[in-house]
């Protein structure tokens, strides 16, 4: 049964992803506000609609949407909402809300690049536009307003938002100080580690982003924050929020140092090393599983643990 606690309803939406269920939030402010909306399909549609009902609501009744980032789990039914709603989220939504040709021929080509510098073969970069298979279950709509660190959302005066990049360049979370609730996204889930997924660089920037680096740089930005209650993107709430975040960050030490015994024994290209790390899911799941060794590598290199040396285009790490 979809109940209030302290004016915060949660909805869960079923999604077509592996990752399962969505979590999307209602927050009775001065305005009624909903927290992430689900990938847009039918059943994701009548999962809102049946929740809402059950707290005495329509869909006609929210004013507003907030987007904790993205990702089409949790924005792709912003199309089934009328398009005069308003919605705010990070300006880095954009770019994936409402994809340009130029935009996506951008993607391809960055993660071609890419591609061939991690040392995967040729074989498999028509997978670099796999996104676009992800993009069906997204919308197509712009934000209305933007929302970065510090800012208080319209009609949400007790919260305050708070960035947290890494699992997405869009991530932000929500924060009431009052009680210390904090609606998290994909930052925190308890029964998993949120994968950091690699995007393209932002416009204008060279560099691409480095998620790893940014998702445990944010981890420890929220060690500071007291919370007493998570409200996640996915499974259930986290009541010990820096127990949680230090799990994390030591399960990622041990990762890191996985990856560099494998680079004492031999040099690797980061394709080399997903093969070692993913056997079997390695081909099936390229993108997730190449964000994750990615990550490893630049975590390590972060440490200076590691050195990278190029042959023809194509980066080699071995240990120092």
């Amino acid at each position: 049964m979809t109940e209030w606690k302290n004016g915060v309803a949660k909805i869960i939406i079923p999604t077509p992803f592996a990752v399962g269920d969505v979590n999307i939030y209602v927050i009775k402010g001065e305005v009624l506000t909903l927290v992430d909306v689900g990938p847009k399909t039918d059943e994701a549609w009548q999962a809102v609609t049946d929740q809402l009902k059950e707290l005495g609501l329509r869909t006609s009744d929210i004013d507003q949407v907030v987007l904790t980032h993205h990702h089409p789990d949790h924005a792709g039914l912003l199309d089934y909402f009328p398009a005069s709603l308003p919605v705010y989220g990070h300006p880095l939504n954009n770019r994936w809300l409402s994809p340009t040709e130029h935009f996506l021929a951008e993607n391809d080509q960055f993660f071609i690049k890419a591609f061939q510098e991690f040392g995967i073969p040729k074989d498999y970069w028509r997978l670099a536009g796999a996104i676009k298979k992800d993009l069906k279950y997204s919308c197509n709509r712009l934000l209305t307003g933007f929302l970065v660190e510090g800012d208080t959302p319209i009609g949400l005066s007790d919260w305050q938002v708070i960035e947290t990049p890494g699992h997405a360049q869009s991530h932000i979370g929500l924060y009431r100080e009052k009680d210390h609730c904090y609606i998290g996204g994909d930052h925190l889930i308890a029964h998993v580690s949120p994968n950091p997924i690699l995007e393209p660089p932002i416009s204008g920037e060279l560099d691409r982003p480095k998620p790893l680096l940014q998702y445990i740089a944010s981890l420890k930005k929220l060690l500071e924050i007291p919370m007493s209650l998570v409200y996640s993107g996915h499974g259930e709430e986290i009541l010990h929020k820096n127990e949680l975040i230090h799990k994390r960050l030591s399960q990622q030490h041990e990762r890191s140092e996985k990856v560099k015994k494998m680079l004492e024994k031999e040099p690797l290209t980061i394709f080399e090393a997903c093969q070692l790390l993913f056997p079997k899911v390695y081909e099936r799941q390229l993108s997730l599983t190449m964000s994750e060794t990615v990550g490893q590598f630049d975590y390590l290199m972060a440490q200076g643990a590691i050195v990278s040396t190029n042959e023809n285009g194509v980066w080699r790490y071995t240990t120092k």
